[in-house]
């Protein structure tokens, strides 16, 4: 009988509920039209994918891909 390796807390379903406190993530061709909502959004890449960002409302936050 081979065992999961996976730890208890790996084992737990996703919390898929959607209201968990934080906003979801846009995914996008295309970021231009996104970076233009706020004035305070920014563009930024971290680990070879383009986000947007807001610092102040994080509501705006945006990924391509």
């Amino acid at each position: 009988m081979v065992r999961s390796r996976l730890r208890a807390t790996d084992r737990r379903a996703p919390n898929l509920s959607g209201n968990d406190g934080c906003f979801a993530m846009k995914i996008k061709n295309s970021l231009r039209a996104l970076r233009k909502r706020h004035r305070n959004n920014r563009v930024v890449r971290r680990r070879g994918r383009l986000y947007v960002i807001n610092k102040t409302n994080r509501r705006y936050k945006a990924r391509q891909g």
